[in-house]
């Protein structure tokens, strides 16, 4: 699903800061990996490199077989919109639509009918708990409402590709548990590749593999220990 080959990064005037050095990483479809490191280690830049929002320096990216840096930048925009679903930390929802039609929005995007679009956002909003809070706005809700909303909204088109951002960042303990076991049913029904970075060990071990990335390199790559007990309620 991800092949990175020697992918390097660098920023700044003369490309005097290195954000990757060769990094090679190989992540299998359905795969669940997080990448974890202290802050500047290059987690950020793994993940914009892997969903096409930025090129590497060297090296070759590829997902589903497709190397990145040979698109265009319409090219990178339409596998994104049908390839990648993304969960942030900051939830990234747009303040001006109500819950359904955020949801519906990439399918909006892709040329779908307003009724055909909204009502799988219905049903999909329906699946993480919410289908009674569709017709309010973003400010209307709690932390983890919106979190579950930007879920509906990443996996509504079913894509092989699901990145997390720090998604339990902005929550509370239980709030971010509470997230991450519906993370965790909806990546296994839907099959997504899941690549998260995550500075929370907790929802690191939700995943089946542990990148520890350090000064732009990975230092370890190991399977993940137990998983939490999942109570379903």
């Amino acid at each position: 699903m991800i092949q990175l080959e020697n992918v390097s990064k660098s920023y700044g005037a003369g490309k005097s800061v290195l954000a990757l050095k060769n990094v090679t990483l190989q992540i299998g479809p359905g795969e669940r990996v997080a990448v974890m490191g202290p802050s500047g280690s290059g987690k950020s830049t793994l993940l914009n490199l892997v969903c096409g929002l930025d090129e590497p320096t060297s090296g070759s990216v590829k997902v589903e077989g497709v190397e990145l840096s040979g698109l265009t930048d319409d090219a990178r925009t339409r596998l994104r919109r049908e390839k990648v679903g993304m969960i942030f930390q900051t939830f990234n929802l747009l303040s001006t639509l109500t819950a359904l039609e955020n949801v519906a929005l990439p399918l909006r995007l892709q040329g779908l009918s307003k009724k055909e679009a909204e009502g799988r956002a219905l049903s999909m909003l329906s699946q993480v708990g919410l289908k009674n809070r569709a017709a309010h706005r973003p400010d209307e809700l709690s932390g983890g409402e919106r979190q579950r909303i930007a879920i509906a909204r990443a996996l509504i088109f079913h894509p092989p590709l699901l990145l997390g951002d720090e998604p339990t960042g902005n929550l509370d303990s239980t709030t971010g548990d509470e997230i991450l076991r519906l993370l965790d049913d909806l990546q296994q029904e839907y099959k997504s590749t899941l690549l998260m970075v995550t500075h929370n060990a907790e929802a690191a071990s939700y995943c089946n593999r542990i990148v520890t990335l350090h000064d732009g390199q990975i230092v370890q790559d190991i399977p993940s220990g137990p998983a939490p007990a999942r109570d379903r309620g």
